[in-house]
């Protein structure tokens, strides 16, 4: 497997699923400890409008995919606190309408769209130098924000009215995390795909959260995991032709459901050591 480092294709992807990692688990802790898991598939979904969208247009499909996803994230921030709609019902309003609408471009597109399928399922492969270097400019974007505004982003992820009542800058975490949100998916839809980003984005801080409660542990957990993963799915593919994407989802669900079991093993030790004290 060491052989394929020789190749700039495969360097690429593997610089790529570190620095994707790293940001999928920073976005993943905020949205998940906000409750806000199901915003990853509404966001992805309104992403494929803009697929659609640029490849009807003959513009470049990943920035009118970042145009929807930006614009998505703020519509259900905006609905949310200005409409008093409920985030959820926000998320499968722009989750529908991006679906409809790249369905309906891709339908009006003449010829066949021969990247849709990289983007639906996920081709890390493909993933080229300019990819990288926008892959490490939003990392130390979002890392140094994160550093910055560390006390507000967790106040906000886990009790927005206390952070509000408090004179917490929430509506400016609240967008700028949406923003960043927005961007993460986009930059990681050649790493996992339309159909997968929200198991990128959720199953390592799930798995961090069996372990873990506070937010800088689960932080940092979801990194480990989520790189665990990602590597390994990726060295994986090079002896099982299978894509790297569904591999790398396999190998966090093995993760996860390992840690569970550890940790049920762990519980029942402990109450049956409690049990014989009590005894």
């Amino acid at each position: 497997m060491l052989k394929y480092l020789d190749y700039t294709f495969f360097t690429n992807a593997l610089c790529g699923v570190v620095l994707i990692s790293i940001c999928s688990a920073l976005i993943g802790t905020y949205i998940i400890s906000r409750r806000m898991v199901a915003i990853s598939g509404g966001v992805t979904h309104a992403c494929f409008g803009g697929l659609g969208l640029g490849y009807f247009m003959g513009i470049n499909p990943v920035l009118m995919a970042g145009v929807f996803a930006v614009g998505s994230s703020a519509c259900v921030e905006f609905m949310s606190r200005r409409m008093h709609l409920r985030e959820d019902s926000a998320i499968a309003v722009v989750w529908a309408l991006g679906m409809a609408l790249g369905v309906l471009f891709v339908f009006l597109t003449p010829g066949y769209v021969p990247e849709l399928n990289a983007f639906l399922f996920g081709n890390i492969l493909t993933v080229t130098s300019s990819d990288l270097q926008a892959f490490v400019i939003f990392t130390a974007v979002l890392a140094a924000f994160f550093i910055w505004q560390y006390r507000n982003i967790v106040a906000v992820a886990f009790d927005r009215d206390f952070a509000t009542v408090a004179g917490l800058p929430v509506k400016f975490v609240s967008y700028t995390m949406t923003v960043f949100v927005a961007i993460c998916i986009v930059l990681t839809i050649r790493l996992a795909g339309v159909m997968m980003l929200m198991s990128v984005l959720s199953l390592p801080i799930i798995t961090a959260e069996v372990f873990w409660s506070r937010f800088k542990p689960v932080l940092y957990a979801s990194v480990v995991f989520s790189l665990l993963a990602s590597v390994g799915g990726l060295f994986l593919s090079t002896v099982v032709d299978v894509p790297c994407s569904a591999l790398i989802v396999l190998f966090m669900v093995a993760i996860f459901a390992v840690s569970k079991t550890v940790a049920l093993i762990k519980n029942n030790l402990q109450r049956n050591k409690i049990k014989k004290i009590n005894k």
